[in-house]
């Protein structure tokens, strides 16, 4: 394949990022992530620290040869406390094999209401992590200028999220998020609030290079079938985007020509 999205100095064939939270049980959870056809698979540090009862054997039940560990710092309040469970993460995709793995999705989220990332949280733990050699991709609301300066201090790449994680609402942002693909340099990843497939395919149509999916799958009553459904929707938004759509137009225009027609 050609089209290969690129993140740090790794490239991947899929653009659909799926997670490891939420799952009824273990064989759904693996069953999910091999009918996604997904690469990238996120996996919560502290979860796995803990060993919370549906993250237990999670690192043992994967085969890491096949998928790229993404650990993030979901649970993180602060930028001192997401630091240092990144770099727990980057010891965590060690145990997986990974041993070249500095990838981190870097959440920083005060808010338990809402589920908020804090900006200014989110902002002074990039700075540090890139500076410690993390590939950063950070999760934010849909602010241009954020996501513009986490570019200019190296993130690899900017998450805007499209509504709140795992509402289902879809992408409640349109003109923000369309202002941050135009205005990036890296790849843009459409963060949580995805609830279907017809969602992530009209990211997938507005330019974002990828999109990340786990509770739209993971809650579904059938979440293999979603999953693939889900990967069906982004590769079909991404052909879309790449052949170019037709125009909107303010008239009708005819199909078929009016040049040759029967008169009497």
């Amino acid at each position: 394949m050609t089209d290969l999205l690129t993140i740090g100095n790794k490239s991947f064939s899929s653009r659909l990022f799926t997670g490891t939270g939420k799952y009824r049980d273990m064989q759904s959870m693996k069953t999910s992530l091999v009918q996604s056809g997904c690469e990238i698979v996120t996996v919560a540090i502290r979860r796995i620290q803990s060993n919370e009862a549906n993250h237990q054997g999670l690192m043992e039940a994967l085969n890491w040869s096949k998928f790229w560990m993404l650990p993030n710092t979901a649970g993180c309040s602060n930028a001192e406390e997401a630091i240092r469970i990144a770099r727990l993460g980057r010891e965590l995709a060690k145990v997986a094999g990974q041993t070249n793995n500095s990838f981190i999705k870097l959440e920083v989220i005060p808010d338990k209401r809402y589920l908020l990332p804090d900006p200014f949280g989110t902002l002074q733990a990039a700075e540090q992590l890139v500076k410690e050699g993390f590939v950063v991709l950070p999760y934010i609301n849909a602010d241009p200028l954020l996501a513009k300066r986490l570019e200019e201090v190296g993130c690899a790449t900017v998450m805007p999220l499209g509504s709140p994680i795992g509402s289902a609402q879809g992408i409640q942002n349109k003109a923000n998020i369309g202002l941050i693909i135009e205005n990036s340099t890296i790849p843009v990843v459409i963060d949580a609030g995805l609830g279907v497939p017809s969602e992530a395919a009209e990211a997938m149509e507005m330019g974002a290079d990828a999109v990340l999916i786990n509770s739209a799958i993971a809650l579904a009553g059938n979440p293999g079938q979603m999953a693939e459904a889900m990967a069906n929707a982004v590769s079909a938004g991404r052909q879309a985007y790449l052949a170019g759509r037709l125009p909107k137009r303010e008239i009708a225009v005819a199909s078929s020509p009016s040049k040759g027609l029967l008169t009497n």
